[in-house]
């Protein structure tokens, strides 16, 4: 079984590659940029039909990383969840892989959103190509500085309330994550914002965000995952930023399962 690649990065005063870029107010990627992105699809008991429904980041052949919540519920069942890899478009091309099993890390649903990641067990493993590659992921520990640019990518709803068709991708920024859990205090009955997670956005401006659908998705910084999309107050709402579990405070536990 291949090993996750942990990648440490070292700071050195270089921002993450196009800046310039802006899924909610985002502007059209490849996935041949992010071919370690993957849709996880939910199957509609009532319609029959499959649908991408949240995102997620290849860990090896096998395994795949998303958020929790994507995999839990009343209904779930490992077969009404499956994979497309290797695609820009949603639903549409790529390769396709069933669940054979998630692992929710046992913490979820325990403090809110805390701990909302999973490990994912494919039935098929995936085949590497230009389009299908293993992602690149940070080592334990490392705590992202503030106001630094990270990439959100994915397929979820834009400013027209409807799903991308396509693959877009938006540049956001760090927020402290003590700024970021005085902001949700103030909101009646709200998650809990804890040190294993990171806040993104752009600050009492918005304008860029991930959105549904994007949720279980990478958070990217100098190519580099290293947050699940998990929550947030709506969509592109400049006073509470969006909000992902951090990869760093899992790591050991990834590689438990993986290994």
């Amino acid at each position: 079984m291949a090993s996750v690649a942990w990648f440490l990065i070292l700071l050195a005063g270089v921002a993450a590659g196009r800046t310039e870029n802006r899924i909610f107010g985002g502007e059209r990627a490849l996935i041949e940029d992010y071919p370690s992105l993957i849709q996880v699809e939910f199957y509609n008991l009532f319609s029959g039909l499959w649908s991408q429904s949240c995102g997620g980041s290849i860990l090896t052949s096998r395994y795949i990383l998303s958020a929790a919540h994507c995999f839990s519920g009343t209904l779930y069942q490992p077969a009404h969840r499956r994979i497309r890899a290797g695609t820009t478009d949603r639903g549409l091309g790529g390769v396709v892989a069933y669940v054979e099993r998630e692992y929710n890390h046992p913490n979820y649903g325990l403090r809110g959103f805390d701990a909302d990641i999973s490990v994912v067990l494919l039935k098929t493993p995936l085949v590497y190509s230009p389009v299908i590659q293993q992602g690149v992921f940070i080592a334990k520990g490392y705590r992202i500085p503030d106001q630094v640019p990270v990439i959100h990518a994915g397929w979820g709803l834009t400013a027209s309330g409807f799903s991308s068709p396509f693959l877009l991708e938006a540049t956001v920024f760090t927020v402290n994550n003590g700024v970021c859990a005085e902001r949700y205090q103030s909101l009646p009955d709200s998650n809990e914002v804890t040190e294993n997670m990171i806040c993104t956005g752009i600050l009492d401006v918005g304008g860029r965000d991930a959105c549904q659908g994007d949720f279980g998705g990478p958070v990217y910084f100098q190519n580099t995952i290293v947050g699940v999309i998990s929550w947030g107050h709506g969509c592109n709402n400049a006073t509470y930023p969006r909000v992902s579990t951090s990869v760093a405070s899992y790591t050991d536990w990834i590689e438990s399962i993986v290994s």
